[in-house]
């Protein structure tokens, strides 16, 4: 205890413009408030300043270590984990995060492996920075096993895996599964806690991956959070415009922004060497807005509608048919005779507000119909029952009479 207060005292002295910020940490670790101490280290740890050079680092060492085991461990592992960012070396951090690991199962706690998956997730990344993809993956394997084993997990725990997931996807290229797992991690993650600069970075890497990833063909989850919104105001604000044009499958404003956004496109080289894929992505989205846009009973649709809003040929609109049905995005049936496709299903998916507002439309349409359908056949057996009323009454009639008689 003297060993810890002592550091804290030199760096007071050291450090005055941070003093009351020691006299805190000083009182609170005197008084062995540990709970309050953890919270006030959070908020010490995030100040730029001690984030300088190896503060953090002799700060671990020489103060928390002297209580680390007093404390929520998973709040530990947050701090290590910070901490270990602070070493120059790949190698000496996985070193450092390894000790840690090792103190954590010596604690022999319950759900001990929360906070060392969160830990494990670190040196996933470390190992990733380095190129070792191979121990990074295992590691994720290893923790997506660890995950589904535990309930009631720390959404900072979810949130470490599908980061690191989405990394070591967007490292390899896997646009679908790098997309999934960065809007796993945007589920567990306070937007408003990450930086303008991460944001954007992070909805330009979503855009493309939704863009070029297999079998994505619904961008309203995307659209519909926050965090797209970062591109607006900026240089790659012309990604936001594609996004919602592919949402709704309308080809023409794609091609309307591919000819004005040229330059910016052809700097994206993923966007060009996928080109032919992104047209027949939008292409499939129009036919199914086509369908969307169709009441239940209206599904049976002429080829020639389809090829005339996606300016393919015959052959080339029952190609896209094919793809549409075989990924499972419609079921239905092609009448090659008859030149049409009578769809019975199409896929589900996440509405943007004008699809909303058709479908309220639609809805509102239906409703009417059933209430005229409802007041036809009231108008219709109102006669008939006034009648029937009328017959028996004077059947009742006739038969009391004959029975006086």
């Amino acid at each position: 205890m003297a060993g810890a207060l002592q550091y804290l005292e030199s760096q007071r002295n050291a450090q005055p413009e941070l003093a009351d910020w020691y006299n805190a940490l000083i009182d609170l670790y005197q008084r062995k408030l540990w709970h309050q101490l953890t919270l006030k280290l959070e908020q010490f740890v995030a100040l730029a300043v001690v984030q300088a050079g190896d503060a953090l680092i002799q700060l671990y060492h020489n103060f928390i270590t002297d209580f680390e085991t007093k404390i929520n461990l998973l709040k530990l592992a947050h701090f290590a984990v910070v901490v270990s960012r602070q070493y120059s070396e790949k190698e000496a951090a996985i070193s450092y995060l390894e000790g840690v690991i090792e103190k954590l199962r010596a604690t022999k706690e319950l759900r001990i492996e929360e906070p060392i998956l969160y830990v494990k997730m670190q040196i996933a990344a470390f190992n990733l920075e380095k190129g070792n993809k191979k121990e990074c993956k295992k590691l994720l394997e290893e923790g997506k096993a660890t995950l589904d084993s535990m309930t009631d997990v720390d959404p900072s725990v979810h949130a470490s895996y599908y980061w690191i997931s989405s990394q070591y996807h967007k490292s390899c290229q896997e646009f679908a599964e790098f997309y999934k797992s960065a809007l796993l991690y945007l589920a567990y993650t306070m937007v408003d806690s990450l930086s303008e600069a991460f944001k954007l970075d992070l909805a330009f890497d979503l855009s493309l991956s939704a863009l070029l990833g297999d079998n994505i063909y619904n961008f309203g989850e995307l659209l519909a959070h926050p965090i797209i919104n970062s591109l607006l105001g900026t240089k790659v604000e012309w990604l936001y415009h594609i996004l919602q044009a592919f949402n709704t499958g309308n080809l023409i404003r794609y091609q309307e922004l591919c000819h004005i956004h040229n330059a910016a496109l052809s700097a994206q080289p993923a966007l060009v060497e996928n080109e032919k894929k992104l047209l027949e992505k939008i292409n499939i989205l129009c036919l199914m807005e086509i369908i969307f846009s169709r009441q239940s009973e209206d599904r049976t649709i002429p080829l020639s509608t389809i090829a005339e809003r996606t300016r393919l040929s015959i052959e080339d609109v029952e190609y896209l048919l094919m793809k549409s049905l075989s990924v499972h995005l419609i079921e239905g049936i092609i009448d090659q005779v008859e030149g049409t496709v009578h769809v019975s299903w199409v896929q589900p998916r996440v509405l943007g507000i004008s699809q909303i507002k058709s479908l309220r439309d639609r809805l509102d349409a239906w409703i009417g119909k059933l209430i005229a359908q409802k007041e036809a056949k009231e108008t219709l057996l109102q006669p008939l029952s006034e009648s029937y009323l009328f017959d028996a009454l004077n059947s009742f009639c006739a038969r009391g009479a004959a029975a006086e008689s």
